[in-house]
């Protein structure tokens, strides 16, 4: 009974969040979505969750706060380093016969993956023809990805991901540190549009040769995982490249036909020709 009394208030805040804010979560996988909720109640003490969705209804200024809960943004600079390392060696060379390139990171969260794709173009030499939109729903996410600030310790793991991905220069040359923190050099901003966006209600904004999108379909349900994937094929020039996840595949998509597998074991996938 408890657990049916919990559904019902997760479905009543999810639709609150929908119809006051325009934030849709209604298709997230909701086992995941329950545990980040129940998370969220705890830490920010709250009784139930019909509490918190009353502390949403009438207080704007809770929103972020909430949010910072839904949505995931746990990740490193170039993770997986292997995914990044097949990028530079198999995807790149076809990237660079383009005279300007356009490259799409879909719910970059804190920024990590944009950071590790400019670096990476940087120094093959394509970062002057590319422009990179880094999108996600969440505004204070955005905020430090643009900020471009992390936790001096997680250098170490940044360097050795970086190393591990083919990295030609060193990371070091790239930030500042001072006060246990670091922060990325400006100039590698010099290239990123920064925009909110949601794979659950927007549209496409522009063509792209290259789409990265990890770990971020593994929270959708079925049906929001099949738009998703229509908006990145839609999104994508052709014979456009999307990297998604190592959890993630195309393989039971309804747009499996329309891609090819390019890179199997690092889930990066080629749109097929247009007829």
């Amino acid at each position: 009974m408890a657990g049916d009394v919990e559904d019902i208030e997760i479905k009543l805040l999810l639709e609150a969040l929908h119809q006051s804010y325009h934030y849709d979560f209604r298709g997230y996988a909701m086992a995941s979505l329950t545990r980040r909720l129940r998370t969220a109640r705890e830490r920010l003490g709250f009784a139930t969750i019909s509490a918190m969705q009353e502390r949403l209804l009438r207080d704007p200024a809770f929103l972020p706060q909430l949010l910072d809960y839904l949505t995931v943004q746990v990740s490193d600079l170039f993770r997986d380093p292997a995914y990044f390392l097949t990028l530079r060696e198999t995807v790149l060379p076809h990237l660079r016969t383009y005279p300007s390139l356009k490259l799409w990171i879909a719910g970059c969260g804190a920024g990590e993956e944009l950071y590790s794709f400019v670096l990476m173009f940087r120094e093959e030499g394509l970062e002057e023809r590319t422009l990179f939109y880094a999108t996600d729903i969440n505004p204070a996410a955005l905020a430090r990805a643009q900020a471009g600030v992390y936790d001096l310790q997680r250098f170490q793991l940044f360097t050795e991901n970086h190393r591990r991905a083919g990295g030609k220069s060193s990371l070091s040359d790239y930030y500042t540190a001072a006060y246990g923190a670091a922060a990325f050099d400006k100039s590698l901003r010099s290239n990123v549009v920064f925009s909110d966006h949601s794979l659950a209600t927007d549209a496409v904004f522009s063509e792209m040769q290259l789409i990265s999108c990890r770990n971020v379909l593994i929270y959708f349900d079925p049906a929001l995982q099949g738009r998703a994937l229509g908006l990145f094929r839609d999104s994508l020039a052709p014979r456009g490249f999307l990297g998604l996840g190592a959890r993630e595949t195309l393989r039971f998509s309804a747009h499996a036909d329309d891609f090819e597998e390019f890179a199997r074991d690092e889930r990066i996938y080629r749109l097929k020709a247009r007829r």
